[in-house]
């Protein structure tokens, strides 16, 4: 990656003193509607600061909405999402299950909101080439919008779908992670492998930055924190993990402490 601008923005999320990067994902009221932790906003917001978070994943709404909870002289990275999708919903009655995505705003946008970076989807293993043949589409389209102006783009690779038995199969993650590279992204959220021997097999052979995505609010969620640096991953991705916990200010503490002894190497470029 030689665009400084992609450069400047980047180090706000990533390579923080060498550590690994706590980043929070408050996203999902588009999908999911008002669950429990997302009723109020910004609050939240202002607890994930408090909490150590190097960035934030929000929709351009509430990035609009919220933008007093940012402290000044303490806002972290914020990285905008920037498209739907309706993998994450089951089909109703009636309902054909055709998988849908579209763009809600574009890179320059988001700029203009302040974000450091922008974030979407690419899914694969849905059994419906013409839906992934608009992913792709999509995506690079987004990417060269994104080199244009100077600002990351980080794709959120999944494998879902009916041909799809185990998504954190290191096959599975070692093809979208290099579709999205070979694509144009500078950063990537995916699953997490399963163990740390399979997870550092992906983040070996993608050239990118791995971010790994806490999932479901799941209990060992420190451990898959231990893993993934361990498996040289740039940092991790949580969301309903965080503002669903019991005690989120002590699970930020515990996530913080791990990722500033992970002993990160060197980001990839």
């Amino acid at each position: 990656m030689g665009d400084s601008g992609k450069k400047i923005r980047l180090n706000r999320i990533l390579n923080q003193a060498g550590c690994g990067a706590l980043v929070v994902a408050f996203d999902h009221a588009l999908v999911l509607g008002p669950i429990p932790g997302t009723e109020d906003p910004c609050g939240q917001i202002s607890r994930f600061v408090a909490g150590g978070a190097n960035a934030i994943l929000l929709n351009l709404g509430l990035i609009n909405r919220c933008i007093d909870c940012f402290p000044q002289g303490a806002t972290p990275g914020l990285i905008a999402r920037i498209d739907w999708t309706t993998v994450w919903n089951t089909p109703g009655p009636g309902e054909s299950g055709a998988l849908r995505a579209c763009l809600i705003a574009r890179p320059e946008e988001a700029l203009r909101h302040g974000a450091d970076a922008v974030l979407t989807y690419l899914v694969v293993g849905t059994g419906d080439a013409e839906f992934e043949s608009r992913e792709i589409a999509r995506n690079a389209e987004v990417a060269r919008e994104c080199e244009r102006l100077g600002i990351p783009l980080m794709v959120e690779t999944l494998a879902r779908g009916k041909a799809v038995t185990n998504p954190g199969d290191p096959k599975w993650l070692a093809l979208h992670t290099r579709i999205a590279a070979e694509l144009g992204a500078d950063v990537i959220k995916t699953d997490y492998a399963g163990s740390v021997d399979a997870m550092r097999q992906v983040v070996e052979r993608c050239p990118l930055p791995i971010l790994v995505l806490g999932g479901s609010r799941q209990n060992g969620a420190m451990d898959m924190v231990r893993g993934a640096m361990q498996a040289g991953a740039a940092g991790v991705f949580f969301g309903r993990n965080v503002f669903q916990a019991e005690d989120m200010e002590g699970f930020l503490r515990e996530a913080r402490s791990v990722l500033d002894n992970a002993q990160v190497p060197v980001t990839k470029k």
